[in-house]
């Protein structure tokens, strides 16, 4: 964690490092639906999923990695993680918060393969 630490100070004396921008908006443009939020892990969840977009972690990776790939390519140093409302009083807005570890479990793995 030190060398990380120690990297990224030297980085930020030489350059301004540039951080990704609004994850919602990026999401927004896939125009996704009610059923793409709920993937196959949540078909029968009794609550509407769509808007919860931390639960696309587990139903639509893919997005996830491809929205954080754009930023990147776009020139971007640092990405922030999917998960804003993954946690529990946010999650309960969608009877969801039983998936909280998941949710930050899965943004970490994602977060992993980019290090």
């Amino acid at each position: 964690m030190t060398d990380k630490k120690s990297l990224l100070g030297k980085i930020l004396r030489e350059r301004i490092l540039v951080l990704d921008g609004a994850m919602g908006t990026m999401i927004q443009q896939y125009g996704l639906s009610e059923a793409d939020f709920r993937g196959a892990k949540f078909v029968k969840h009794s609550s509407d999923l769509k808007g919860n977009n931390d639960i696309l972690c587990l139903t639509k990776p893919r997005v996830i990695s491809e929205i954080h790939e754009t930023y990147l390519k776009t020139g971007c140093d640092i990405i922030e993680t999917n998960t804003f409302n993954a946690n529990r009083i946010s999650q309960s807005d969608y009877e969801t918060e039983e998936f909280c570890y998941d949710l930050n479990k899965k943004r970490h793995l994602l977060q992993k393969k980019r290090v």
